[in-house]
Formats: structure tokens, sequence, C-alpha cells
């Protein structure tokens, strides 16, 4: 287990979605297999690449959800508890997991 596991316990923010997350995920799960399948039977790349673009975007989707949902949830209850305490760090470190999180999304 990570630093990072070890430090968010409890409920998170997808919590409420995870269902759908995973069948979306599961039907991208699927897409890769097709994929995989269309190399096997030596299909036109242009019709691999436009499934490979498909699968991007599912899994953008997923991603940009449970971005929401990290500040929808993580960043709100950071933000309350910080105001509760005084401790501004509270939300100062999930914001920066939120902003490295954006930056390795538009990076990949």
């Amino acid at each position: 287990m990570t630093t990072t596991e070890a430090e968010h316990t409890g409920p998170h923010g997808y919590s409420g979605e995870k269902q759908a997350l995973l069948r979306r995920l599961k039907r991208a799960e699927g897409q890769v297999r097709g994929i995989a399948k269309m190399v096997e039977d030596d299909k036109y790349c242009i019709d691999i690449l436009t499934q490979m673009a498909a699968v991007n975007k599912a899994l953008h989707a997923v991603s940009i959800g449970l971005l929401n949902d990290h500040i929808a949830h993580c960043v709100v209850n950071a933000a309350n508890e910080s105001a509760e305490t005084g401790n501004p760090e509270i939300v100062s470190e999930k914001v920066s997991e939120a902003t490295a999180a954006i930056s390795r999304l538009l990076r990949s």
C-alpha cells in the first residue's frame, strides 16, 4: 500500500457511482479486447485507430468523472475541515492532488 492509499481511508467521492464507473471501465476493457482482435485479424489500420480513439475518449470521460468526484467530495471536505481547524494545509494538500491529477491527464 502506498502512502497515498494509506492516508485515504473511508468512502471515496466516487462511492455512490461505483457501479456505473465499473460498467464504463468494463465496456472500455471490452473495446480494448476488440482492438486486439482487430490487430490479430489484420484489420485496416485506420479502423483500428478509430477504435483506439473511442477507447481513449471513454477512459477520458471516466477520468473527468473521477476528478469531478474528487473535487466535489475530497476537496470540499478538506475545505470544511480546514475551516473548522484553522489549518490551511488540509485543503492545500487536496488541491495539490487535484492539480497533479489534471497535469497527468493533460500529458496523456
